[in-house]
């Protein structure tokens, strides 16, 4: 048995049931996600029974917040600030990954460079942070796009699940794609990198861990015990590569992707603890400048990114 589920289960013996606070965790399975999955093996020795709960896109994470169905998620920090800008209830916590994205072109497209998507189709999962990394790149790049023809580049919209399958179908030349489906299509041959599009003043996109206003407001011991889980499970994984490795490939994945797939992926989306009220406020203009979301009422950072508990954590993990 690995060892990282084994001292969670061990982890599990040592509190009774009753002294177990339940959270409900919403997540998605990429590669990224992997250690926000493991708390809910690991947080038991914190007193908390997690709930995970994995949704097929993160566009559903949030109806199933409003429902009052989950009270901690894992998110695009797009997803997110469309949601606060809809009236969701919700605050920034903490960062858990960055970067976790690669512009891929068809193995047979002579596509080296943005400039080159001029008068193709490329592919993108909408509203996520890959489709607004694909519209900065093409604005840096002096290129128009609509998801009709007519313009240099020609949008098509799909699920992430579906992309490398419409890339190695030739119905678009090219996607900008979240990981590990953008290394697979990679190690399997029928898409070369053209770039890891984050020389615009995106930068890295970080992803976030949101929390409802509700857990963080009326059960606050509640939400310290979740961030400082986070903070240890994410500590586990950085310090322990090989188990954090076999726990992805084999527990969340069932072997549907392959540990050099996973090593791909990481190396471009690598665990982190932190975001930053600057990054979350960047984020927001760039989606009102480029219409992701259709924000209604464009959310102020500084409002809603609450990283006390983070703080909090960190110092109590001795993580810089």
């Amino acid at each position: 048995m690995p060892r990282l589920v084994a001292a969670a289960l061990l982890a599990a013996l040592v509190l009774p049931a009753h002294a177990q606070e339940k959270v409900r965790l919403g997540n998605l399975k990429f590669a990224h996600y992997g250690a926000v999955s493991f708390m809910k093996d690991h947080c038991r020795k914190f007193g908390l029974d997690v709930e995970e709960i994995v949704f097929p896109k993160g566009i559903d994470i949030f109806p199933a917040i409003v429902r009052g169905e989950v009270d901690l998620a894992a998110s695009a920090a797009d997803a997110a600030i469309a949601n606060r800008s809809g009236g969701g209830k919700i605050y920034v916590v903490a960062g858990f990954a960055k970067g976790g994205a690669r512009i891929v072109a068809a193995s047979d497209q002579h596509i080296t460079k943005i400039a080159d998507l001029k008068g193709k189709k490329v592919g993108v999962a909408r509203g996520g942070a890959q489709e607004l990394l694909l519209l900065a790149e093409l604005s840096k790049a002096g290129l128009t796009w609509s998801d009709r023809p007519g313009k240099d580049v020609q949008i098509v919209y799909l699920p992430f699940a579906d992309l490398n399958q419409a890339l190695l179908q030739k119905q678009i030349a090219a996607m900008c794609q979240s990981e590990p489906q953008s290394s697979q299509a990679i190690n399997k041959g029928f898409g070369n990198e053209v770039m890891k599009p984050y020389d615009t003043p995106l930068g890295e996109p970080v992803r976030v861990l949101v929390m409802t206003e509700k857990l963080y407001r009326e059960r606050p011991q509640v939400a310290q015990k979740v961030l400082d889980c986070f903070v240890d499970a994410t500590k586990t994984f950085l310090q322990d590569p090989a188990p954090a490795q076999r726990y992805v490939v084999e527990q969340m994945f069932k072997g549907q992707i392959t540990p050099a797939d996973y090593r791909d992926a990481i190396s471009n989306s690598p665990f982190t603890y932190d975001v930053t009220v600057e990054h979350i406020q960047t984020t927001t203009d760039l989606m009102v400048r480029y219409g992701v979301g259709k924000l209604t009422a464009p959310p102020r950072a500084a409002d809603w990114v609450k990283l006390d508990l983070l703080q909090k954590a960190k110092q109590k993990a001795g993580v810089r």
